[in-house]
């Protein structure tokens, strides 16, 4: 790598957001903080454009599978165990959506239908940029799935509040 600079700026600036969300209560703070942060100093056009070390992305997305890895205990297997229907009719729901809507996208605001289709898939941002990336378009898909993402983070724990306040049911209870 040439300059280390602006890598070591973008993780500084991740770092600062995911630090400084942890106090806003909303699930996956640092997570949705990181993103904001390093995505900011990023989009500013100052810093120029970064590739990470090789092997650094793979070691990352190891950490992160291990981490959701290790919340799947035998007690949540058990639960599995009662709410394996509900996990086929959602994830067969999502999957569905996920088409007509990419090729909806595709049709009506005419963007590729390769970038549209794996933009509204349900996955995850790695997951899906990296799909995108063996296609030629990880950049695009990966700017989808971050407004999602930062969207749903921000957007949904508030909604989930209010149904809870208008149900009378308490977070915990």
């Amino acid at each position: 790598m040439a300059n280390p600079w602006p890598l070591l700026l973008l993780a500084l600036a991740g770092a600062a957001g995911g630090v400084l969300a942890l106090g806003t209560g909303i699930p996956a703070a640092p997570l949705a903080g990181a993103l904001i942060g390093a995505a900011l100093i990023s989009l500013s056009g100052r810093v120029e454009a970064v590739s990470w070390p090789a092997g650094t992305r793979t070691l990352l997305e190891i950490a992160i599978g291990t981490v959701i890895g290790s919340g799947l205990t035998a007690a949540a297997l058990g639960e599995l165990r009662q709410l394996w229907r509900p996990a086929l009719l959602i994830t067969l729901t999502l999957v569905l959506t996920g088409l007509v809507v990419g090729l909806w996208c595709s049709r009506l605001l005419g963007i590729d239908p390769v970038v549209a289709l794996l933009g509204a898939a349900p996955g995850g941002i790695s997951g899906m940029s990296l799909v995108g990336a063996e296609f030629g378009v990880g950049a695009a898909v990966a700017a989808l799935h971050a407004v999602r993402l930062i969207t749903v983070l921000l957007v949904l724990p508030l909604v989930v509040k209010l149904v809870l306040q208008a149900s009378g049911r308490l977070p915990g209870g």
